[in-house]
């Protein structure tokens, strides 16, 4: 992507960050201070998606997810923050799912608990960060191909995932099916 956007005039540098580790993100978010004198908005996009269901104990993995999907974003906003309050402005925007409004289960529990994690501390921050001119967004993507099927460790997991994301959102389905009844049944329906 760097070369890209240097191949059509603009400036772009590129750094590999674990987002559980603080201080590479501290590095992140200092290299573009360095390089472009400035943060205008940080985008916190990691996450993983392990699925299992509670009772198989994966703790783990619900350990990882955490440190991820909501660790990494508060160790983002607290490199970022301090340069964009510095400029009286800032953007940041934070990668959620759907799945912080509607739960699946079983095997989406923990995921879609820490996307509803994702929601609140998105809202606490634009309710915080408002008056000095931070702005917050929250985007909530539905099922979309990614590499988020990997972070399962075990292939039924990944199995269930690949159904999930064929199927779109869980009740959709059935949403679907209702509503096409219905019109069959000459009683109309909504979309």
């Amino acid at each position: 992507m760097v070369q890209e956007i240097s191949a059509t005039g603009g400036k772009a540098i590129g750094f590999a960050c674990d987002v559980t580790k603080r201080s590479e993100v501290e590095v992140l978010i200092q290299k573009a201070v360095d390089s472009f004198s400035r943060v205008d908005v940080i985008v916190n996009n990691a996450g993983i998606m392990p699925i299992a269901p509670i009772e198989a104990l994966k703790v783990d993995e619900w350990d990882r997810q955490i440190d991820v999907n909501i660790k990494g974003l508060l160790y983002g906003v607290a490199a970022a923050l301090p340069h964009m309050q510095k400029q009286r402005s800032g953007h940041i925007i934070n990668m959620a799912s759907v799945f912080g409004i509607k739960m699946f289960a079983p095997g989406g529990t923990v995921y879609c608990a820490t996307k509803a994690a994702v929601r609140a501390l998105t809202e606490g921050l634009r309710m915080e960060l408002h008056s000095q001119n931070i702005r917050c967004t929250m985007i909530s993507p539905g099922a979309v191909a990614s590499e988020l099927a990997e972070s399962s460790s075990g292939r039924s997991d990944q199995k269930e995932f690949a159904r999930l994301h064929e199927n779109g959102h869980p009740g959709q389905r059935d949403r679907e099916s209702a509503r096409l009844r219905n019109r069959a049944a000459g009683r109309g329906g909504s979309r």
